[in-house]
């Protein structure tokens, strides 16, 4: 039996989005399946409202789910600890998402923006008392406004 669920959890996920970490990819999903995309900006080994964030919406079942028709996801994470950081050309690429897009460096920030790469949305931080449910509805709401 508990062979069974590891197994269908494994199924469940293979078809699941990932977050990525190439904006370039996510474009290019984005252009070929009419999605928006979802850039988070993360220090995930130091700053604790980016890992809340990621445990409690971004990384939920509801918001993968949503985001495997809806969205191309890219985080863009700029870890402090030695163990933990990324190779040069991750650094540089990331370094270039947050010189478009987080100009101030804030932790967390995620933006939506369109195929063509143009903001339509901004959270600066971990938005208070916002549910996955609300998030996704937020995200709907700016996605249907724009058809």
């Amino acid at each position: 039996m508990k062979l069974l669920s590891i197994l269908l959890t494994f199924i469940l996920l293979e078809g699941a989005p990932q977050w990525g970490s190439d904006f370039d990819k996510a474009k290019a999903d984005a252009i070929q399946n009419h999605k928006y995309i979802v850039i988070n900006f993360s220090g995930s080994d130091w700053c604790g409202p980016c890992i809340k964030l990621k445990r409690d919406i971004l990384d939920s079942q509801e918001f993968l789910n949503y985001a495997s028709t809806n969205l191309a996801l890219v985080r863009a994470d700029f870890p402090r600890l030695k163990k933990n950081q990324l190779d040069k050309k991750q650094t540089a690429l990331n370094e270039a998402l947050a010189e478009k897009y987080n100009q101030e460096g804030k932790f967390p920030f995620t933006v939506l923006v369109n195929s063509e790469g143009k903001v339509v949305k901004e959270w600066d931080g971990y938005p208070a008392g916002i549910t996955t449910e609300a998030f996704i509805q937020e995200i709907q709401s700016i996605v249907n406004a724009k058809k």
